[in-house]
């Protein structure tokens, strides 16, 4: 088992690893959306605190020489239902043609109160 971190991402708020490696897969720890240069919640509507979260999800997947291609599993937090076909079509965009699997859940709350999460799985058997 190895932690991966990368400064183009968000630091961890509390005692978790940005992602761990095991085997041949990564599992990213949820992310929102925290623009790592800032360390601020900048991005204010469902639409650009996804393409963030997204950002954010690549930005650890390129520190360990992986893509978006390489994700098999997500999981998205969402403060809103209502919201969630604004997700989807960000979401999708950013993905392309690429489908993993993927849940998607409805939260009372998320950390710094935001409107997003995302966590992923990604394989190192696709390269």
């Amino acid at each position: 088992m190895e932690a991966i971190t990368t400064k183009n991402a968000p630091q961890a708020l509390g005692p978790y690893s940005q992602a761990i490696k095991v085997g041949e897969y990564l599992f990213l720890s949820g992310q929102i959306p925290i623009n790592p240069a800032s360390n601020k919640v900048e991005a204010v509507g469902i639409k650009e605190q996804t393409r963030q979260v997204m950002d954010n999800i690549r930005s650890i997947l390129e520190s360990d020489e992986l893509g978006l291609e390489n994700i098999v599993k997500t999981t998205i937090f969402i403060t809103d239902m209502e919201q969630f076909s604004i997700v989807n079509e960000e979401y999708g965009a950013i993905l392309g043609s690429h489908r993993p699997a993927r849940s998607t859940i409805e939260v009372s709350r998320l950390p710094k109160d935001v409107l997003i999460e995302i966590e992923a799985i990604a394989t190192y058997a696709v390269r």
